[in-house]
């Protein structure tokens, strides 16, 4: 998938210099960050992925911590902002369960395939001290409003199951959505098998079986979202 035109480093700001060497700080420190999770995370070791002196990290963070929350709050702010992409994208008609079908492949695709800053905000939510928790708290709650919106509409329309509860199906399906950050390796499978499964078990799980069997007649095939890219901050 393209970057989106917001994610792209300014090139006629002021000062865009700077704006690009942060933003290959932010990018080392995302990197690191997925990989290595909150306390195996050095600031030598995002210098030297950034290709920079690590004192430099200083002049635009003023502590590791401060570099982290930022990209926290990055990898669930843009994620948010594309799944309100997608869903706006889909045709006037679609049906909340396809609306939910769509969020869970751009939700599994944006962290697996295309933003080292989802992929690190996912994998360290429950590492990360509360003193920098609070920005990423804040927008991740406003990223489960969508959530809640979309199984609150399917509810509305009669297409839920009425033995589950919505709040807590919502709950059971993030969950397992950002658990696959710990599991999911190319190597290991297709990407389009792990979301074309998954949209398989919420359909399911949710829907009553009047809808589940009308989307086993039309199936829909997992769209390809191109490369992971690393957004600035």
């Amino acid at each position: 998938m393209p970057r989106k035109p917001a994610d792209e480093p300014s090139r006629d700001d002021n000062g865009s210099k700077s704006a690009r060497t942060r933003e290959r700080i932010l990018n080392a420190a995302a990197h690191v960050l997925s990989r290595k999770g909150y306390a195996g995370t050095r600031l030598t070791d995002v210098a030297d992925h950034a290709e920079l002196q690590a004192p430099a990290i200083y002049y635009y963070f003023p502590s590791r911590d401060d570099l982290i929350e930022e990209v926290m709050w990055t990898g669930i702010a843009h994620m948010h902002d594309h799944i309100d992409q997608v869903l706006a994208a889909l045709p006037a008609d679609t049906d909340p369960l396809g609306r939910i079908d769509a969020a869970v492949e751009a939700h599994l695709r944006y962290e697996l395939e295309i933003s080292d800053y989802t992929t690190a905000a996912i994998r360290n939510a429950g590492q990360i001290p509360e003193n920098i928790r609070i920005r990423y708290s804040a927008e991740a709650s406003k990223y489960g409003d969508v959530w809640r919106k979309l199984v609150q509409d399917a509810g509305n329309a009669g297409l839920l199951r009425s033995d589950i509860d919505p709040a807590v199906a919502r709950m059971l399906i993030l969950g397992a959505l950002n658990w696959a950050a710990e599991w999911w390796n190319p190597r290991r499978g297709s990407l389009d098998t792990v979301v074309r499964t998954a949209q398989s078990l919420v359909r399911h799980g949710l829907g009553t079986p009047q809808t589940t069997d009308e989307a086993q007649s039309a199936p829909r095939k997992p769209r390809r979202t191109g490369q992971r890219v690393t957004p600035a901050g």
